[in-house]
């Protein structure tokens, strides 16, 4: 592998760029080490996943840039990106990493309001009189 590579990944309305190249294992995100930009133990280990799936840990560095949706959308779109990063470094990789379900964009999403209730599903009080 020579040069960097670019991937995208998205999850809910998040967005994540990813930027890969040969390194030592750090992952920024918008700046920021991962460890404080995802402060949970659970965000940061799926930000690892991809590696650990692969047993690339510390070979790549990751620059990404986060934008939209949550917290937790963006380190499911940061995996999905890695991932998709992972498998054009390595195609033998792509095995292992579509067993686990990392290459599958996620489809669900918000569902809408409705008129006429207080949620999605959530109806107002039924009064009879």
């Amino acid at each position: 592998m020579e040069g960097v590579i670019n991937t995208i990944g998205r999850r809910k309305c998040a967005v994540a760029r990813v930027y890969m190249k040969q390194g030592s294992g750090a992952i920024i995100v918008n700046g920021r080490d991962y460890k404080e930009y995802f402060p949970s133990e659970t965000l940061q280990y799926i930000c690892r996943q991809a590696f650990e799936t692969v047993g690339a840990e510390g070979q790549y560095d990751i620059k990404a840039n986060l934008d939209g949706g949550g917290i937790s959308g963006q380190a499911e779109a940061l995996r999905m990106g890695i991932a998709r990063a992972l498998c054009e470094a390595n195609a033998e990789d792509r095995g292992a990493l579509k067993a686990k379900g990392l290459l599958r964009r996620d489809p669900r999403m918000v569902e809408r309001k409705k008129p006429g209730q207080k949620k999605a599903r959530k109806r107002f009080q039924f009064s009879k009189r």
